[in-house]
């Protein structure tokens, strides 16, 4: 009886598809209306849409002959197949696409410039294989771990294609892989097994063909969804001989991504049924609590939705590399401009010489014009070593090293389930200490999905867990009770005592309220009593009631049947008012054994406290008990209940019946009618449930919020549940302002207005400086909001936005909202007399644009509201698809243009990792999709922690003085060459002896730089952890910029300076056996004056030395004595004295004291000087503001803004339940209840639990009997529900349902549908049961018939006790 207005999935619809076309009556089902057909935008599009995908089943040639379009003349298959294959290359692309993504890289296209020009021999300074061979070992070395990482995407790929499942072919379904699937194909599911496709459930071994799915996978939300077959394949497929002969043929719109919309119908037999979401099993979902069910194949692979959501692979690329890139453009004009200025220094060099000596002239054979021009590219290619290949290779070797540092990080290996970190992408690691913005995903991420009974306030008295209460724990409270769960952990025997006592009323009431209210369905497993919820809430609820005695044994469409300690009773279900998110509360109205009619009403305790009956000190007391549990971040529910009149049922029973019946307004009605029932209670008390959050959660967000980064929570689960985890994880605080949509609407407009008001460009930017200065703001936002807002929707194809100027009309409005509009405008007026906006109107005023495009207008909304949001303390996204993730977190990159990391479990998710900067997967319950499309994965997301702050921070570190030095070095030890050339006459030639350079990158100067970019540490890891505040320099770019690429340009080049001029200077006007002015010594001393200052610059920045740090100095030192002693000696000389020219000139140059002394003036110069300045730097230098000066802290927005708390009431709600509306429909239709077996069961009953995997050989699925429920157990040793008297209310309330079950009602023109079963004949799923005397003793003892008679007085007076 409960409310089924708004409820997606399993409402039938009747009629042919033209009445269909003309009005769409679709409702959204899943966590946002992406696909919703509420507004009337909606319902234009969709009479616009043609319905072209056809597929028919059982018939691969005929749904084979569609083709579309592929390529110019070409076309393809319309239909793909299930292969689906996430990896970039093949065997044959992967040449051609890798090169050409290499070469998008600036240096590379630099380098194989330089490499064509070095093929020129009249231009060639330098042999051409110098430059050619370092290119290629880059080019292998990056191609290599391109292919490592593809190779892992395809192993991946053949794990997912090989799994298995059952297609039928012939007459039987047979065992084949996923990869074999087709468009049309029938397959055979079990429990808990993966959908495949996306399927149209045709049959099910559950009442009326339903099926519960688990979507946590695929939009995040933990409750059970339930899904519906069409009536007519219900009815009709009801043996595999029978959907082998199936031919029906399914029209449907084409494959698109919005995962909670589908139209289409059934074509069969000559008529149409209409399908919708509810008829649909989307890849990636689990059967739950469904033995067997069948599907048709209608979209495969990467037409399905969840494929459409995934996005595509994206090339990431650091803040670093494309900052290099730009360098090395920079650099390559600033060499242009060199090369061209020594050239023409050339040009007049030549032409003066030629005048004074004009008997050379003939030596000349070009012009000297031509011979500039070759001077030219000759010095352009002697000064590209200034953009050194060494830096990018060694930098690939860095990235290498840092990434198994972290698959080697035991602080980050998780053993409960032997996963260690792992760095799936070596390129990133530098940008791990950069992000500012974490998006997180809430549901395996966040939280643990597990949900424990922690507390509990009955008659307010706190009852906690007995290690709280310093009881002595016993081994098991619960021995005495049969039923009892044994994973239940929570136990309090001072509780158990009262409850054994059974003098408590309020004891007896509240575990009987969790017993009876509920939409819980209970099974027999091996002798076990197994609860099948729709939430985990429910079952923790229902399983909390069990082990205190009070045990949901069973229930029919009109009864319920607990076992109260020991004591069997059947209570008469008179109306269920089912939970929905507007409503907050369930309630159940039953008659008790006695004939008492009782009301029991569970709910979020601001809905409940306002509908008592008064308010004493027990009510105080209790909710001071919620605020207490709201404290705990615990999940709360108030339970209260009353008696009700006969009379008084009688006449609302009449009302309900007339509101039941409505055609229009029908939920606003139903909602009423309840409004009235679910007054004057009594408070029981109060259940608080834990929703686990994973260990360190809470730690690992505080210290990321104090390292200055964001965390927002992007997810599809419900509101409710997901302010209740914000709370928990400490992301959301009590003084905190929570904003709500309409404010934010009217702060949007504000800053629409005023960046209107103000002359072009000056506008942008305007609330980073003014916005919410003094007090700590959150946002809540759900993805229904998201479509108002972000205009970009409809960039993307049927993408439902409707204008943010029309109010979304509610089907109910709680009295207590209403009530609060005072007071709800009262604090927007306070709100914006704080933040100094003027007031304004509701809308975004669209109309000021008239004169702009609407893209302008687009980018001027998404700009407001990002800035908006980048300006809150914290920002929940709840009800989002993957793609509206995706779109959150692209909107924050192009706006915000910061590094962004995604963090999550899921196939829902994978869009959102690929969007990011970063992705990063945690190996969850939810599957390995989230881990396969990852950078990097993790086990816990307490261990981001440490991957941020000490392995991201420690990689910038390293690759920015990496970097720095190299380019200070390059500067240091090359531009010698540019003032060489003003005393060689601009003639390209090279100073440095040809074996010098080309080893100074590769021996001489490597070593030591390279265990900077490798082990170099400014703080331990303890302390990276201990001082967050230290990785706000990543995110300012403070060790890597444009000013610090000048720094080290100057610092470069005055170390050139200083070593030419100062030796020039020596050696000038010297001859002698001890001078060094001729060209080899001079060359000696200026490249060891250079090696030896870049060596004590390398020393000065180290700030962890090791043993190794010492050795990379020692062994640098070494390579140059070495290989200069071996290219210097006579017996090379003897074999090549043009490759070896350089005949023991450094011996000759060493070994003269005065000589010494001018290389230690030289490093001396260079270093003391760059010492004192950073020593006087240092001293100079303002520590770093504290992030909390900067933000203002919780106390104090607290103190500055009282004035703006949210509500009237002091106390935070801490309600968060994950039900879903819609079940009480199905228990009070009777549609999910199974019924008795008979003879004639002829349906598919060998499906009902095979094995999870084929075995070795099997090609057919084995025929294994169907046990029989529980439920149906019970039923056989009672009164059969039709033999039982009935009430005229309970009669009337079950024909109501009935004419509302879906399938029953048949619109005009739409012929009669087959009859359903009759009464008494078995349930076409199972078989008959085994004799009553075989069954175990404690069920035959527990399932004695219930006695039909006058009440007995004594057992009546038990129960008024």
């Amino acid at each position: 009886m409960g409310d089924a207005a708004g409820r997606g999935g399993a409402r039938r619809r009747h009629g042919d598809q033209r009445a269909r076309s003309e009005k769409y009556e679709l409702r959204a089902e899943g966590p946002t209306s992406m696909g919703s057909l509420r507004y009337q935008e909606d319902f234009e599009e969709e009479k616009n849409s043609a319905f072209t995908w056809e597929v028919q089943a059982n018939s691969r040639s005929y749904n084979s002959q569609f083709k579309k379009k592929s390529f110019l003349c070409w076309q393809k298959k319309k239909h793909q197949s299930n292969v689906i294959c996430t990896a970039k290359y093949n065997v044959f692309s992967f040449l051609p696409l890798n090169l050409y993504e290499q070469f998008h890289r600036t240096s590379n296209l630099y380098f194989l410039f330089i490499i064509v020009l070095q093929g020129f021999p009249e231009i060639s300074t330098l042999p051409w294989f110098t430059l050619f061979a370092p290119l290629l070992c880059l080019l292998v070395i990056r191609a290599a771990r391109d292919l490592v990482d593809d190779i892992g995407r395809h192993r991946s790929d053949r794990i997912v294609n090989n799994r298995p499942c059952q297609i039928l072919v012939g007459k039987s379904f047979l065992w084949k892989k996923w990869a074999n699937l087709r468009v049309g194909d029938l397959v055979c599911l079990h429990r808990d097994s993966v959908v495949p496709a996306d399927l149209l459930l045709l049959a099910s071994t559950e009442p009326s063909s339903l099926c519960y799915v688990e979507t946590a996978d695929i939009d995040g939300e933990t409750n059970l969804k339930f899904r519906q077959a069409p009536p007519i394949t219900h009815h009709e497929l009801t043996s595999p001989r029978k959907m082998a002969s199936f031919q029906g043929k399914v029209v449907c719109e084409e494959p698109n991504s919005r995962l909670h919309h589908f139209v289409g119908c059934l074509e069969w037999k000559g008529r149409k049924h209409p399908l919708d979401s509810g008829n649909l099993l989307l890849r990636g979902c689990k059967v739950r609590n469904t033995d067997t069910c069948y599907g048709m194949v209608i979209y495969a692979g990467f037409d399905t939705k969840i494929m459409k959501n995934c996005g595509k692979v994206h090339l990431k690329r650091t803040k670093i590399d494309r900052l290099m890139n730009r360098l090395v453009v920079l650099i390559f004009l600033s060499l242009v401009l060199i090369s061209m200025g020594l050239s023409f220094g050339f040009w007049f060099k030549v032409s003066e010489f030629k005048a004074k000596h004009h008997y050379v002239s003939s030596s000349y054979m070009h012009s000297v014009a031509s011979e500039t021009f070759i001077i030219f590219w000759g010095f352009l290619i002697l000064l590209s070593v200034m953009v050194p290949m060494a830096m990018f290779i060694m930098v690939e070797f860095i990235y290498l090293g840092n990434s198994i540092f972290i698959n080697w990080d035991v602080q980050m290996y998780y053993e409960p389930q032997d996963k260690p970190a792992k760095a799936r992408s070596t390129s990133l690691n530098d940008q791990l200490g950069q992000v500012e913005y974490v998006f997180s995903d809430k549901t395996g991420t966040l939280t643990q999905n597990i949900m424990t009974f922690k507390k509990c306030c009955i008659g307010g008295v706190i009852y906690g867990p007995d290690e709280d209460e310093d009881t002595p724990a016993k081994e098991d409270p619960y021995l005495w009770n049969e039923f009892a769960d044994g994973k239940l952990l929570y136990r309090n025997s001072r509780l158990l005592r009262a409850v054994r006592a059974g003098e408590d009323r309020l004891v007896r009431e509240f575990w009987r309220l969790l017993a009876i209210c509920h939409t819980v369905m209970a099974q027999e497993r091996d002798n076990r009593l197994v609860y099948q919820a729709a939430s985990p809430d429910e079952e923790a609820l229902v399983t909390a009631a069990r082990n205190f005695g009070y045990v949901f044994v069973a229930r029919t469409q009109d009864s319920i049947t607990v076992m109260e300690l020991g004591e069997e009773r059947v209570y008469q279900v008179l109306a269920m008012m089912d939970f929905n998110s507007i409503r907050k509360r369930m309630s159940v109205l039953v008659r008790n054994p006695e004939g008492s009619i009782y009301l029991y009403t569970k709910g979020a305790d601001t809905v409940i406290f306002q509908r008592l009956r008064n308010k004493g000190t027990q009510e105080w007391t209790t909710e001071e008990a919620l605020a207490s549990f709201a404290e705990q971040t615990l999940r709360t529910l108030c339970l209260a209940y009353k008696e009700v009149d006969e009379a008084v049922f009688e006449g609302w029973r009449q009302r309900h019946q007339e509101a039941s019946i409505l055609l229009q307004n029908r939920a606003q009605a139903l909602h009423q009618v309840y409004e009235e029932m679910e007054q004057n209670l009594q408070l029981l008390g109060a259940t608080a449930i834990e929703d686990r959050l994973q260990d360190g959660v809470c730690d690992t967000i505080k210290c990321l919020k104090q390292g200055n980064i964001k965390v927002w929570v992007l997810t599809g689960d419900k509101q409710e549940t997901a302010v209740n985890i914000g709370f928990a994880c400490q992301l959301l605080s009590e003084s905190m302002l929570i904003l709500e949509e309409r404010e934010i609407l009217q702060i949007l407009e504000a800053y629409w207005e005023s960046n209107n008001n103000k002359p072009h460009g000056k506008g942008k930017g305007h609330w980073k400086n003014q916005f919410l200065p003094h007090i700590k703001v959150a946002m809540v936002i759900t993805g229904e909001f998201l479509d108002q807002v972000l205009l970009s929707l409809r960039r993307e194809p049927r993408a439902l936005v409707h204008s943010v100027n029309v109010e979304v009309d509610e089907p109910w409005q709680e009295p207590a909202e209403q009530k609060t509009d005072f007071l709800r405008a009262r604090r927007m007026s306070l709100m914006w007399r704080a933040l100094g906006i003027p007031l304004r109107g509701t809308g975004l005023a669209p109309q000021a644009a008239a004169s702009s495009s609407s893209d302008m207008l687009c980018v001027q909304r998404e700009r407001a509201f990002v800035e908006l949001a980048s300006q809150c303390q914290a920002v929940i996204c709840c009800r989002v698809t993957p793609k509206q993730k995706a779109l959150i977190v692209g909107l924050v990159k192009k706006y915000q243009r910061v590094v962004t990391l995604a963090i999550g479990d899921g196939a829902n998710d994978v869009n959102m990792i690929k969007t990011a900067d970063i992705g990063v997967g945690l190996a969850g319950q939810e599957g390995m999709q989230a881990v396969q499309n990852s950078d990097y994965a993790l086990a816990q997301f307490s261990f981001l922690r440490r991957l941020l702050l000490v392995h991201g921070r420690w990689s910038y570190v390293r690759v920015c003085k990496f970097l720095r030095y190299f380019v200070y070095k390059s500067l240091a030890s090359m531009m010698v060459q540019v003032w060489f050339a003003f005393y060689s006459g601009f003639t390209a030639q090279p100073l440095y002896e040809g074996w010098f350079l080309a080893l100074f990158n590769l021996l001489y100067s490597t070593l030591p730089i390279l265990y900077v970019g490798l082990f170099e540490q400014d703080v331990s890891a303890e302390r990276s952890l201990e001082l967050p505040e230290l990785y706000v320099a990543g995110q300012k770019d403070e060790l890597f910029n444009y000013w610090v690429f000048v720094q080290a340009l100057a610092h470069g080049m005055v170390t050139s300076l200083v070593n030419f001029f100062m030796t020039l200077w020596v050696t000038q006007d010297s001859a002698g056996p001890i001078s060094f002015s001729d060209y080899q010594s001079f060359a000696v001393v200026v490249a060891l004056s250079g090696l030896l200052s870049i060596t004590m610059e390398v020393i000065l920045i180290i700030k962890y030395w090791t043993v190794l740090s010492v050795l990379a100095i020692v062994l640098s030192l070494f390579f140059y004595v070495v290989v200069t002693w071996v290219t210097q000696s006579f017996w090379l000389f003897q074999i090549s004295p043009k490759t070896f020219p350089f005949l023991y000139a450094d011996r000759n140059v060493l070994s003269h004291p005065s000589i010494l002394l001018v290389i230690l003036l030289n490093v001396s110069l260079n270093t003391l000087p760059t010492l004192a300045l950073r020593v006087i730097y240092q001293a100079l230098k303002k520590p770093r503001p504290k992030e909390a000066e900067a933000a203002p802290s919780e106390a104090a927005a607290a103190a500055e803004g009282p004035q703006l708390r949210r509500e009237s009431r002091g106390r935070r709600s801490s309600y968060a339940f994950s039900h879903r509306e819609g079940y009480a429909d199905l228990i009070t239709q009777g549609t999910s209840l199974r019924r008795a077996p008979g003879p004639d069961s002829d349906l598919l009953a060998h499906e009902a639990h095979p094995p999870r995997e084929p075995p070795p050989g099997a090609t057919e699925a084995p025929r294994l009997p169907r046990t029989l429920s529980f439920v149906g157990r019970r039923r056989q040793g009672r009164v059969s529900s039709e033999d039982e008297p009935r009430t005229a209310s309970s009669c009337a309330t079950v024909d109501q349902r009935h004419a509302r079950q879906p399938g029953a009602a048949q619109d005009a023109g739409s012929s009669p549908q087959p009859l359903p079963e009759a009464p008494g004949k078995a349930s076409r799923w199972g078989v008959p049961p085994p004799p009553r005397g075989t069954w175990p003793s404690s069920w035959r003892r527990l399932l004695q018939p219930v006695r039909r008679g006058p009440p007995d007085p004594e057992r009546s007076a038990r129960g008024e006790q």
